[in-house]
């Protein structure tokens, strides 16, 4: 598939069919993904993926702060990739002094980056997805038993669509360029 082709074809999916993602197609998208920049090339960032239904479950019922269609998407999901990001490092100084005034939020930046390039792997492959931003990242860390020294960046359930997503309308070049 072609750049752009990706870039304008990958929809945020919700609902999925039963089979799950085989995990050398998973791991061609992370193949992909890990090329993603990070602060300092301190790459940072990892991706946990949940297969058990106990624990899919367990992150519906406890780990989105009462979101009901957040509950919804990962029940309906055979997997759930949480992208994870090694604590104080993006952004910090080898002293613990930030380096901008931006703080520690370079860490997000950066999950951020990479949870979009996983996005578009994955739908260069043929899987769909969705960015979820509703969770209690303590609770989901809790659950699957997360090294503290990380911290879960977002979610994202994954497999294959069921159905054919609608195109939304963008919004023109004009109204998100400026020049001055």
């Amino acid at each position: 598939m072609e750049f752009n082709e990706v870039l304008k074809g990958r929809r945020s999916i919700r609902q999925f069919t039963e089979e799950k993602v085989s995990h050398e197609t998973i791991e061609k998208i992370v193949e992909a993904a890990r090329f993603s920049p990070t602060w300092k090339n301190s790459q940072t960032v990892g991706y946990v993926v949940v297969e058990d239904r106990a624990i899919l479950d367990k992150i519906a019922d406890e780990g989105v702060m009462g979101h009901p269609n957040n509950a919804k998407i990962i029940r309906g999901a055979q997997q759930l990739v949480v992208v994870t990001s090694q604590k104080n490092i993006c952004g910090y100084n080898p002293d613990g002094t930030f380096t901008t005034n931006k703080g520690n939020e370079w860490q997000m930046f950066d999950a951020g980056i990479a949870a979009h390039a996983f996005t578009l792997a994955a739908y260069d492959n043929g899987v769909a997805s969705v960015i979820l931003g509703i969770f209690s990242d303590e609770k989901v860390a809790e659950i699957i038993g997360l090294d503290e020294s990380k911290t879960v960046s977002t979610l994202i359930p994954i497999g294959y669509a069921n159905g054919e997503p609608r195109p939304f309308k963008r919004k023109e070049v004009s109204e998100y360029l400026s020049f001055v």
